[in-house]
This record gives C-alpha cells, sequence and structure tokens, in this order.
C-alpha cells in the first residue's frame, strides 16, 4: 500500500500562492482558515527560498498523541484525518504541531474557537466517500475518486508533489541529480551528508 506524502521542490517554487487558491477553492474553506499556505524563507535577501506548507500527514503525528479525545486516525495510505464531531477545539493540536496546520475558524478560549479544520490530503474524512455531509465538513475527496491533491495537480511549476513517498522521493531525486547539483541544494547537507560532516557554510551577503 502507498504510503501518501507531500515535497515541496524550493528550487522550483515561485510563490504564486496557486496551490493555496487551489485548496480554497477545492474544499470551499472557511475565511480565516488557510490549510495550506506560502512560506518565504530569507525573504528579499541572496538565497532566498519559498515553499509551500500544510500538515504533512506525518509517521508519527504529534498532533495525534496529544488529541486528548482521539479524533486523529491515519489511513491505509497513511493520510492522517480526523473527526469533527469528536473535536472539542482545546488547540492542543495546534501547539504540537510543528507545521502550524492545524487551522480554527475563530480565535477564542478553550473550547469556543470551534472545531479545528486541517488538509486532508483531499482524502475527505469519515463519512461516506464523496457524500455531501463529507464534503460539508471536510471538503473535497478526490483520492476516492483515483485523483491526487487540487494543490499539488494545480501547481504551475510543479514544485509541489503529491503521491506516493516513493514515487515522489524518485522524481525530486531525479531532478536534484538532472541539475547537476549537491551540496549547495537546499537541506542536501543535512539529508544526505555523511555523519559528522557539516554541511558548507552558506556565503554572507
Amino acid at each position: 500500500m502507498a504510503r501518501m506524502k507531500f515535497l515541496c521542490d524550493a528550487e522550483r517554487c515561485i510563490e504564486c500562492n496557486g496551490c493555496v487558491t487551489a485548496c480554497k477553492n477545492t474544499n470551499e474553506v472557511p475565511w480565516g482558515v488557510n490549510r495550506r499556505r506560502v512560506v518565504t524563507i530569507n525573504d528579499g535577501q541572496p538565497g532566498e527560498r519559498s515553499i509551500s506548507v500544510a500538515c504533512m500527514h506525518c509517521s508519527d503525528a504529534p498532533c495525534m498523541a496529544v488529541c486528548p479525545v482521539d479524533c486523529f486516525y491515519r489511513t491505509e495510505e497513511g493520510v492522517v484525518l480526523h473527526d469533527k464531531d469528536l473535536c472539542i477545539g482545546c488547540g492542543y493540536c495546534f501547539y504540537a504541531c510543528p507545521f502550524g496546520a492545524p487551522q480554527f475558524p475563530q480565535a477564542g478560549a478553550f473550547g469556543l474557537r470551534g472545531k479545528m479544520d486541517k488538509c486532508t490530503f483531499c482524502a475527505g474524512g469519515p463519512e461516506k466517500d464523496n457524500s455531501a455531509e463529507e464534503f460539508r465538513k471536510y471538503g473535497a475527496n478526490r483520492l476516492a475518486l483515483g485523483k491526487l491533491p487540487a494543490c499539488a495537480e494545480m501547481c504551475s511549476t510543479k514544485a509541489l508533489l503529491a503521491g506516493d513517498g516513493d514515487v515522489v522521493a524518485d522524481i525530486y531525486r531525479q531532478r536534484v541529480l538532472t541539475r547537476g547539483k549537491g551540496s549547495e541544494v537546499w537541506g542536501w547537507g543535512t539529508a544526505y551528508g555523511k555523519p559528522g560532516q557539516q554541511p558548507p557554510a552558506q556565503p554572507k551577503s
């Protein structure tokens, strides 16, 4: 069984926010909730990069670990989803998530912020596939139709990849080899460097 994963190629992302718009349109995400957002690193400086960030559907998801009502569950494809009927809006998942994926429709104290909302990898929720109730609560279930998430399909430069983790890794690996790059690729030294070897220092501006 495939394990679904996202990967954003920082060398290709042009900060067009097409992924953000596609997500909001496809899932009719409520105002003030951003299931996906584009983050710019070193804005206006040499080496500036942009990456598209959403729920990463972690193999060992911290949101699942801290939820007091166990509203999170993982599908056979490795997608981390939640049951809004169980959610009490405590916000523990928001504080636990390193990506800021859990979103709430309004600000407020415990229980007043509403039901948590997050990226579903366009896989819907616990309701019947592609039912009106599922769409109302969780948005489109494109995975059940054999489609990839709308954000990745809409990405004009194919910076945002989604699908089987092994296939996504192979695509990215081929891109890196084709570029003829290695140590200067963002994160390369951390991911592929030898133990004890420090990544090369970045030139100071």
